[in-house]
């Protein structure tokens, strides 16, 4: 079901994906979590129980389901919440299943609520409910289905329903990576790329990847097409900040945007509160975009707050502006 398209990006990604949890590097209590369940299951010849990851985007959510697919020996089919419109959808899906298979649902809690309900009785009880015809002749019809496990992905926790949340039996969150993990991240991508990369050049881009693997990796082909054409394939810590200077991504790791909200707030809001919709139409970008992509780095490294009147700057906002905060 998953017709999902692969671009040159994503075919980048899924090369430099690890495959098992001695290579996936980071998040280091959730791999070793998960390594002793995949071994009581299998010690016990068991289904893994039922796993929701959450957490940002980037962070490894889809490689810890295929990781965990492989540690298993189990087949894995891959799909996404706004995909299944109807129950018949996930039927279909759910009976081609074999024992022990993974259906891993990326953006679970966008998933249809009659979807979802459907698929309670499916997580707890292997089994579905078909209603066959319509009208006065109308009857439902239970099938059994083969054990499996579902894993559920999801960068909004909160949006998932108390009943949908309760039957994952291992609830886990993914944070952000330190400076230091990316590096070793980084290293690894750049080996499999045929790149050299020195330890300073794997730093200066770890320090600028917000926290990401995804980012960092996609900032690491960037710095090796910028090495290709300047340096002789050899990303140094220079030649790393030339290339992410040319993308616009600072010494900090903030992007052109990142900078366009902070000066919006600034300089057109008086530091704030500003609503996000008027932040929205004021730098050009969607709200939820807003929210989802850029918010989420700028809270967490202190340029920004989040209060029930609205965004307001932080010192450190001004002083990234060369500006001295107004005084309450």
């Amino acid at each position: 079901m998953n017709n999902e398209i692969i671009t040159p990006d994503k075919e980048f990604e899924q090369k430099l994906r690890p495959s098992r949890f001695e290579d996936f590097t980071g998040q280091d209590k959730i791999r070793e979590r998960l390594e002793l369940f995949v071994q009581a299951a299998r010690q016990r010849e068991d289904v893994l129980d039922h796993v929701l990851l959450s957490g940002p985007p980037g962070l490894g959510k889809t490689t810890l389901s295929y990781i965990l697919a492989d540690a298993m020996d189990a087949g894995i089919k891959c799909t996404s919440g706004p995909v299944i419109d109807k129950p018949a959808d996930l039927a279909g899906l759910l009976t081609s299943l074999e024992r022990g298979d993974v259906l891993f649902i990326d953006e679970i809690h966008r998933m249809q609520r009659s979807v979802e309900e459907y698929l309670y009785s499916a997580m707890e009880d292997f089994v579905i409910d078909i209603v066959i015809d319509q009208g006065p002749n109308a009857r439902s019809v239970r099938l059994n289905i083969q054990p499996f496990t579902l894993i559920g992905a999801t960068t909004r926790a909160g949006m998932l329903s108390a009943p949908m949340r309760s039957r994952f039996g291992l609830v886990n969150r993914l944070d952000y990576y330190d400076a230091a993990t990316l590096a070793i991240i980084i290293k690894r991508s750049a080996k499999i790329l045929n790149v050299e990369i020195e330890n300073d050049g794997a730093m200066e881009i770890a320090s600028r990847s917000r926290g990401t693997p995804r980012i960092a990796n996609n900032l690491l082909r960037r710095a090796r097409d910028y090495a290709q054409v300047k340096a002789d394939n050899i990303i140094t810590a220079e030649l790393a900040d030339k290339a992410l200077n040319l993308l616009d991504i600072d010494d900090d790791g903030l992007e052109e945007m990142d900078k366009r909200i902070l000066s919006c707030i600034i300089n057109k809001f008086g530091g704030g509160p500003v609503g996000i919709n008027s932040m929205s139409v004021s730098v050009g970008e969607e709200s939820d975009t807003i929210e989802e992509v850029y918010e989420p780095y700028l809270i967490q490294e202190g340029y920004l707050q989040r209060t029930a009147q609205g965004r307001v700057a932080t010192a450190r906002a001004y002083a990234k502006f060369g500006l001295v905060p107004p005084e309450k």
